[in-house]
């Protein structure tokens, strides 16, 4: 089980897809001491992994005493960063307080490109100096890509410069319109090219040693399993199943990008929450409507509920970029 949270919504870029349309610290975001009271809540509700993330986390003042005392509650804390701000002393600095692991964000292979997408020159160069320091500071790291149909077809390159900065593993974030991103959502991939990348990841997966991990595109799951391609992974989407969000002021979301929340932990205890959310219980049901509801491959998939969200204003209606249908291929609506 793992949770996201939002530690700030300050950040240093101005990125095109961002779905907490970050940028400006939050007025009223969790003090320290709330924000370790939540921590001991999350642990008592049992996940084991913290994800740190952002705005940019590292614009966090109080970052690694919360890191360390993520740790001292047994959970492990992960970051997920822009890498811009990691230098080699903060690298270090995060190994100490107690970070296991970092992903750090690349959209292309291209630096004039990502730096575009991010809103500021030199936003490239900053990531992939931050991937070397945490490399020389023994903090693993993942690349993280939002692939859309600018980038739909770099995504074996991206992978290659994972490889060879040293990274653990690529994990490749389908975008799903909110936040900012909504301002971007003719950009997004539909159904034949999500079916298309999927078997591309899945078949190069087996030509490399790091993780490979489609985000968002929970048909990965369906397609490893035609592929025979073997993967850690058990289930596509995990929102309120084994994984939520809290945001910066304290709301909990069963995902980052399903914009509905469900409760705050200022008023309730995120335990009381992930146990008693209604949201939560609906989703745990897999009651899906349309495609989903019929799949053989439910169990393992679920659909993307905040994409279906999204376009039907129902979390819990079908996928709507998915090529399969009760065993058959079908071409989704506007693909």
């Amino acid at each position: 089980m793992l949770v996201s949270w939002n530690a700030t919504n300050a950040c240093n870029l101005n990125c095109a897809h961002c779905y907490r349309d970050s940028g400006i610290k939050a007025e009223d975001e969790l003090s320290t001491a709330e924000a370790r009271t939540m921590i001991e809540e999350i642990a008592r509700a049992g996940f084991k992994i913290m994800i740190f993330s952002g705005g940019e986390p590292l614009m966090r003042e109080d970052l690694f005493e919360l890191i360390t005392y993520a740790c001292s509650r047994g959970l492990r804390p992960v970051l997920g960063s822009n890498g811009t701000l990691i230098t080699p002393a903060m690298a270090r600095r995060l190994v100490k307080a107690g970070a296991k692991a970092i992903g750090i964000s690349l959209d292309s292979v291209s630096s004039e490109t990502h730096d575009r997408f991010r809103a500021v020159a030199g936003a490239w160069q900053g990531a992939v100096d931050g991937m070397r320091a945490c490399k020389d500071a023994g903090l693993p790291f993942q690349v993280h890509t939002t692939v859309m149909d600018w980038n739909y077809g770099e995504v074996e390159k991206l992978t290659d410069l994972a490889v060879e900065q040293g990274a653990m593993a690529h994990h490749v974030f389908f975008l799903v319109p909110t936040g900012r991103g909504v301002n971007i959502e003719e950009s997004s991939l539909r159904a034949a090219e999500y079916e298309d990348l999927l078997r591309r990841i899945m078949k190069k997966q087996a030509e490399v040693s790091i993780e490979l991990k489609p985000t968002c595109a929970p048909q990965f799951t369906r397609i490893a399993r035609q592929l025979g391609v073997q993967t850690r992974f058990q289930r596509g989407c995990l929102a309120g199943l084994s994984y939520c969000l809290v945001n910066p002021t304290g709301g909990v979301q069963a995902c980052a990008y399903l914009d509905i929340v469900v409760g705050n932990v200022r008023e309730t205890p995120f335990d009381e929450i992930w146990r008693n959310a209604e949201v939560f219980a609906a989703l745990r049901s897999r009651k899906y409507g349309g495609g989903c509801g019929i799949c053989k491959f439910n169990d393992i998939c679920g659909g993307c509920r905040a994409r279906a969200y999204f376009y039907y204003r129902d979390y819990m209606a079908e996928e709507p970029w998915c090529l399969y249908r009760n065993g058959k291929k079908e071409v989704a609506h506007g693909s």
